[in-house]
């Protein structure tokens, strides 16, 4: 179906391959898992095999991708848009249309399509995907895991018989995830639909792959999900207790671990206690946002307190962005109060804003200015008055390695993420706001994020974190908020959050529930 052969890939204006010498060859009808270090080069595999490289990225291509018998280096993505749908990490940016119906006939209509083709496709699709309910909905009202699966159903139109998805989960709360997942699920049992697929969340995925490409490995292959979850620093918490525990064979989904923990589940547990915080430095009283009619925050209190990690979670379009937009002040409210270290946000300027608040928003992009990576952490450390390459040096921290002369916007979501860390966190303002910081993020870099978290906590900050991410608040967090409808429903501290709920409860708990046991470490305890 895929065929790569000796294929080496090396990006414009870079001294040294990203890709060497790969040779494989995908089966038909499989679920194919890319993983590796963040910027190791899975987008870049999955755009070799749209054909978006070398044609639109640019680039030198040596060797052969050959898709159902084409040559993707001869076959522009025109050529392939039959034969191949693409689904980029952010879906919204790929929405060429206003609803979901004409969402889904737009790339038909471009193929030239005959209507009683597009109608008939259009209807299979909404069925297929569970999208009837929603055909006439403007496409900016859906949900993270609708659009993610409206985006799904625009690609599948055009009868493709690849697949190709590039982070489908990292942004979604995880009842949307799993939508999305069972979806995907069905395109390959079901129909036969070889898909490729690029993730970081290996927890959510793994268990579904029939094989894995790990793109950091020497050579280039197609493994068994097992053999490729042993032995290296990307696995999920459950693989990770398995080997620590020393369970065989390997279990990849939490069905299979709780029957190695049935003994262990009745072992005797004490919790370690969590930060607690001192004093607030940061409140929001009796607030309400609006947009348009509908209100994304609704008479919302909150008090951050100063030397704790406080994670924000709840559904896509829960609220959760539009409170870290008003903490930050640069978002007003209708009604209400705002105060961070006494002061309103919305009022603060310059250096003034910068030591009391660092803000990372959802779109690292916003944050970059220079044209090169070396040039913007120049920058950052004239700003902060520190010595020459200490924020590249913070940004090697959460990354392998990232070319000091790649343009920002070239990198890859994971390392644009990282290099907005590495900016915003260089110096300790009295709160963080960190809007979804882990997007993109292998678990190296989470964890090294995760030290970051607890120095700038042992430092006194009150740290914010807007997160879909239960492995992380997990392992990080002290206490939990949890938005549904612009409402506070939840705050809590975060293992009674995490335990009470099976939408939240990380991966180590469902395997040992009742226990209440949040992480790997604490489970080696018992």
């Amino acid at each position: 179906m895929i065929r790569f052969e000796h294929v080496s890939f090396t990006h414009a204006g870079a001294s040294s391959p990203v890709l060497r010498d790969v040779d494989l060859t995908i089966p038909e009808g499989d679920l194919v898992l890319v993983i590796g270090r963040t910027g190791s080069g899975k987008s870049t595999l999955l755009n070799l095999i749209n054909g978006l490289a070398p044609h639109f990225t640019g680039g030198t291509l040596s060797g052969r991708v050959e898709v159902a018998g084409l040559d993707t280096r001869t076959h522009p993505p025109r050529d392939l848009a039959g034969v191949v749908g693409t689904v980029g990490q952010n879906p919204r940016a790929g929405f060429t249309t206003d609803t979901v119906e004409d969402e889904l006939a737009y790339t038909m209509e471009s193929l030239g399509f005959a209507p009683d083709v597009m109608r008939r496709r259009v209807e299979e699709t909404l069925d297929l995907l569970g999208l009837v309910s929603l055909r006439q909905r403007p496409l900016d009202t859906l949900s993270g895991g609708e659009q993610q699966r409206v985006a799904i159903g625009a690609a599948l139109t055009a009868g493709p018989r690849v697949l190709v998805l590039d982070e489908p989960t990292s942004a979604l709360d995880p009842a949307a995830a799993e939508e999305v997942l069972a979806a995907i699920a069905r395109l390959v049992h079901d129909l036969a639909i070889t898909v490729v697929m690029a993730e970081h969340r290996l927890e959510r995925v793994v268990e579904f792959a029939d094989h894995v490409i790990r793109i950091d490995a020497e050579p280039v292959q197609l493994q068994d999900p097992q053999a490729a979850m042993a032995g290296h620093g990307l696995q999920p918490p459950v693989v990770r207790l398995a080997h620590a525990l020393g369970w065989e064979p390997l279990p990849l989904s939490v069905r299979t671990a709780r029957r190695h923990a049935l003994q262990l589940r009745t072992a005797p547990f004490q919790p370690p206690t969590r930060r607690a915080g001192g004093d607030g430095v940061a409140a929001l009283s009796q607030t309400t946002v609006r947009f348009g009619r509908v209100e994304a925050l609704r008479d919302v209190d909150l008090h951050l307190r100063a030397g704790q990690v406080t994670a924000l979670m709840g559904r896509n379009g829960a609220g959760k962005s539009t409170l870290m937009n008003v903490l930050a002040g640069s978002r007003l409210p209708e009604s209400g109060r705002v105060e961070v270290a006494g002061h309103d946000p919305a009022e603060l300027r310059g250096p003034e804003l910068l030591r009391q608040i660092a803000y990372v928003p959802q779109d690292p992009t916003d944050l970059f200015y220079s044209e090169t990576v070396a040039k913007e952490c120049a920058a950052t450390d004239r700003d902060l008055g520190q010595p020459a390459g200490s924020a590249y040096r913070r940004l090697l921290d959460l990354v392998e390695t990232v070319d000091p002369q790649t343009h920002p916007r070239d990198l890859s979501a994971g390392q644009q993420l990282a290099l907005a860390l590495a900016i915003q966190l260089g110096t300790a303002p009295d709160v963080v706001l960190l809007d979804e910081p882990t997007r993109g993020l292998d678990y190296p870099g989470k964890v090294a994020f995760g030290r970051w978290l607890d120095m700038l906590a042992e430092r006194g900050c009150s740290i914010l974190l807007a997160t879909h991410d239960v492995e992380l608040v997990a392992v990080a967090g002290d206490r939990v908020i949890v938005l549904a409808d612009g409402e506070v429903v939840t705050d809590a501290d975060v293992r009674t959050a995490l335990t009470s709920s099976p939408a939240f409860a990380p991966q180590v708990q469902k395997v040992l529930a009742p226990l209440p046991v949040l992480t790997v470490e604490e489970a080696c305890t018992l």
